[in-house]
């Protein structure tokens, strides 16, 4: 057991840029692409990877001081500290168990496709800490490691089949062939999915509202340099900033916005050789069979609808923590909500304005998801050991990972009926949307104007994948976390204010998970 687990934590220290593209190097050979371009491509790969974690970083370093301040002008002061998805990463790849669950992913993966079951080969094993903290979760509720397994299991499931269903959508958005997104974060369409066909009813979301139909509307204010400068100033305003802080804000914006589609352009120039090298061993060995690679949500960063929706709905959440009754969550280091968007881009087809809908009208179940599982999370810090939390205060994640899903399972195996009913219609949902995104129309062909035989161009952007760095472990040392309990989250727990979190540091890249 001790030489597995120091053989999964070698692998996963190698990170992200090499790890990945060292597979994809392995899998281009074998599919008899020649050495050189296999080496090429490799190293186009992980220099992709890199350049996209350092715009994706870059862009969060602009906007989260500007978050903070907006939370300041909002007289923000809640207990529950906003770690976001890169302290949560780095706690659970911290628990005694991680590593048994990356066998866990290859054997499930390996069966599956051995019957036909998934066309899906996940190589993003990075993300394999999402299933760990699924069985946390679960371990937590019910007490029994057996139920934890299974939910797992259940995950891993799902998000070989949504990277199935996704497929020709990745293609049809970013021009990559044979790869998809086997990851968590895709599940939430299920919950999107219902609202997603009430606003089939209102007209005006039935017209192209994509990043290349806003520039033929608009001319050059679509233009994704100007866009960015556009959201970056208003944003700088917003927080109060000086004019000149403003414009500073405005140029690091469209600055992340001009990078993202030269960046993904790499993915494209890597991943192409490696797909087509791929499809001809498929038809040469396995009468045509087809197998999609299963890569980080990322290679879909290079669409612009994406990181306009999470920019704008900053405000949006900060506004909703005020309001909201009985939250206690702090919205910071998770603010940019990464967990909502890859899915609504998904299942809208890049449609901006459903995007924006979708996001305000599902904000609130990630602020009370992140306040509901914020004392599971820090009873996750404090038995792993990585961090302390000063007294009446507790650890969360404002944008919270699948609240949904997790909060169904883990009760319904704790054996509460009504748990066990809401899982079963969750995972009609998902057969729904499964059917359904298997026969809807792709996104370049969705949205027609009134009255033209013509399409929306849905244009296919190079995928710009965001590897956001996760937070290491080191950062955490400073925290102060002790004897929280459920109980810190009543009205007469200590509150945190956003001066408290100065000292903290959630976004340097981890070595174990450089990627969502």
């Amino acid at each position: 057991m001790d030489v597995l687990k120091t053989i999964v934590n070698y692998v996963l220290n190698l990170g992200g840029p090499v790890f990945v593209p060292l597979i994809m190097f392995i899998i281009a050979t074998i599919a008899g692409l020649k050495l050189k371009k296999s080496v090429l491509a490799a190293l186009t790969l992980g220099v992709a990877f890199s350049g996209m974690t350092l715009v994706v970083n870059y862009m969060m370093d602009s906007i989260s001081p500007a978050a903070k301040a907006m939370s300041k002008i909002f007289h923000l002061s809640l207990n529950a500290i906003d770690a976001g998805w890169t302290g949560v990463a780095a706690i659970t790849w911290s628990y005694k168990s991680a590593f048994l669950f990356f066998p866990l992913l290859l054997a499930i993966n390996f069966i599956m496709l051995t019957f036909k079951w998934t066309k899906t080969l996940n190589v993003d094993m990075w993300n394999v800490w999402n299933k760990i903290f699924t069985y946390v979760v679960v371990l937590y509720f019910t007490h029994n490691v057996f139920y934890g397994f299974i939910a797992a299991g259940i995950q891993i499931v799902l998000e070989l089949k949504a990277g199935d269903m996704w497929q020709r959508h990745i293609e049809d958005l970013t021009g990559m062939p044979g790869v998809t997104v086997p990851h968590f974060v895709t599940l939430f369409a299920v919950i999107l999915q219902p609202l997603n066909k009430l606003l089939d009813f209102i007209p005006a979301m039935n017209r192209p509202f994509d990043s290349a139909a806003l520039q033929k509307k608009i001319g050059v204010f679509g233009d994704n340099t100007v866009m960015g400068a556009i959201i970056g100033v208003l944003l700088g305003f917003g927080a109060g900033y000086s004019v000149s802080k403003s414009l500073n804000l405005a140029i690091q914006a469209a600055t992340a916005m001009t990078l993202f589609p030269m960046i993904s352009k790499l993915f494209m120039q890597a991943l192409s050789p490696i797909a087509d090298a791929m499809s001809d061993f498929m038809k040469k060995h396995f009468n045509g069979r087809e197998v999609f690679i299963g890569l980080d949500w990322p290679i879909l960063a290079g669409r612009n609808e994406l990181w306009v929706t999470v920019v704008i709905l900053v405000p949006v959440m900060l506004v909703f923590a005020m309001l909201l009754p009985g939250n206690t969550v702090l919205p910071f280091a998770g603010i940019i909500n990464l967990s909502f968007v890859v899915a609504a881009l998904l299942l809208t087809g890049a449609n901006l304005l459903r995007m924006l809908v979708l996001g305000i009208i599902t904000t609130p179940i990630f602020l009370y998801g992140a306040t509901y599982f914020a004392p599971i999370i820090t009873n996750l810090a404090k038995s792993t050991g990585t961090v302390k939390v000063q007294a009446g205060q507790q650890l969360s994640w404002s944008t919270f990972e699948g609240p949904d899903f997790r909060l169904f399972f883990a009760k319904a195996f704790t054996g509460e009926w009504w748990a066990i009913g809401i899982s079963i219609l969750w995972l009609l949902g998902f057969i729904w949307l499964y059917i359904d995104q298997n026969k809807i129309k792709l996104p370049s062909q969705r949205y027609v104007l009134a009255g033209s035989a013509q399409s929306s161009s849905t244009t296919a952007a190079p995928s710009e994948t965001t590897t956001t760095s996760a937070g290491s472990l080191d950062d955490l040392d400073d925290m102060d976390f002790s004897n929280t309990s459920k109980s810190s989250a009543s009205n007469n727990a200590t509150k945190v204010s956003l001066n408290d979190l100065d000292g903290l540091n959630f976004s340097n890249t981890s070595k174990h998970n450089n990627s969502r």
